[in-house]
């Protein structure tokens, strides 16, 4: 995958956008973006940078909410052998996590999605990750299973947040994720 800057819209919100930008880095790659939610019932955004390495697992996430709630910052960075850290802090609780899933955008099921990209159809796969939540910024251990379920089509589903269908493109990137957004740009 060459440097990609994609958008999508809230489907699930009045006036929510996304945009993000995607680039190699030596020995991995960059997932940067901000979500931004304008509606009358939701006012808040959210800036997030992931680091993956050339295996697509999580090494570093930094990400900032601003929200009525007040701004919030959060660190967090994972060693070679899977163990945690939040804000400098060690995190047991997340220690084996694999990935990071930003609640604020549709880029980060790319990384499972990547990194499962071998999957036959009818395959499926569970993995953990650390769930953040926007504007809070908390950080949950989830179990998310992902299935293949056509060439460009996966579903992923934990108990905490239920099942969802995502329509992808050949990098991997999200096209069409059913009830939350769906791609305008890039």
């Amino acid at each position: 995958m060459e440097t990609r800057v994609v958008a999508w819209r809230r489907t699930d919100e009045d006036a929510g956008h996304s945009l993000a930008r995607v680039e190699p880095r030596d020995g991995g790659w960059l997932f940067h973006g901000t979500e931004v939610l304008a509606g009358p019932e939701t006012l808040l955004a959210c800036s997030f940078r992931v680091e993956v390495d050339d295996a697509w697992v999580t090494r570093r996430v930094e990400a900032t909410s601003v929200s009525a709630d007040g701004e919030r910052r959060l660190l967090l960075t994972a060693d070679d052998h899977r163990r945690w850290w939040r804000d400098g802090e060690r995190a047991p609780e997340l220690d084996g996590c694999v990935d990071v899933d930003v609640a604020a955008t549709p880029l980060t099921n790319t990384l499972p999605i990547r990194r499962l990209a071998s999957l036959a159809v009818g395959q499926e796969v569970a993995t953990p990750v650390a769930w953040v939540d926007v504007p809070a910024l908390g950080v949950t251990r989830v179990d998310q299973t992902y299935s293949r379920l056509g060439p460009a089509r996966w579903r992923y589903a934990d108990d905490a947040h239920g099942a969802f269908e995502l329509t992808v493109d050949d990098d991997g990137l999200v096209v069409e994720y059913t009830g939350m957004a769906t791609r305008v740009a890039g």
